[in-house]
């Protein structure tokens, strides 16, 4: 049972937190499947939104549609932009990754002050996703 968790913010961007623990590709397929996208933060506002949805997983962290383009060891967003604004906890997102084993992938933690965290893409955890 998928439980999809709406959340307006205005009439033109939601978030909805999905409870499925999923892959980050799967939650990226099931995302582009039913709604838009992972989530994107590009600013305060919107990362304010998502540390006020994740509040409600059941996961120790939920993927963002952050991931970690190895070859330039850059941070892009599903959307195609570089990450300009940032919250990542220390020790995270800011060293080169080591992409040998397995792609990175963004994540926020649902707890404590909510900061975002590089894991393997294989982890299974709650996401969140946007919708227009």
């Amino acid at each position: 049972v998928v439980l999809g968790l709406f959340v307006e913010f205005g009439s033109s961007y939601k978030l909805i937190l999905i409870k499925e623990n999923l892959t980050w590709s799967e939650a990226m397929r099931y995302c582009r499947q039913n709604h838009v996208d992972l989530v994107s933060v590009h600013s305060e506002e919107i990362d304010r939104r998502v540390m006020n949805v994740v509040k409600r997983a059941s996961t120790a962290a939920v993927w963002l549609g952050l991931h970690n383009y190895c070859s330039m060891n850059m941070w892009l967003w599903l959307s195609g932009e570089i990450v300009c604004y940032q919250n990542w906890a220390p020790g995270n997102g800011t060293t080169p990754e080591n992409c040998s084993l397995e792609k990175r992938k963004g994540a926020v933690q649902s707890g404590g002050d909510q900061r975002w965290i590089s894991l393997p893409e294989s982890h299974k955890l709650s996401f969140i996703c946007s919708r227009y």
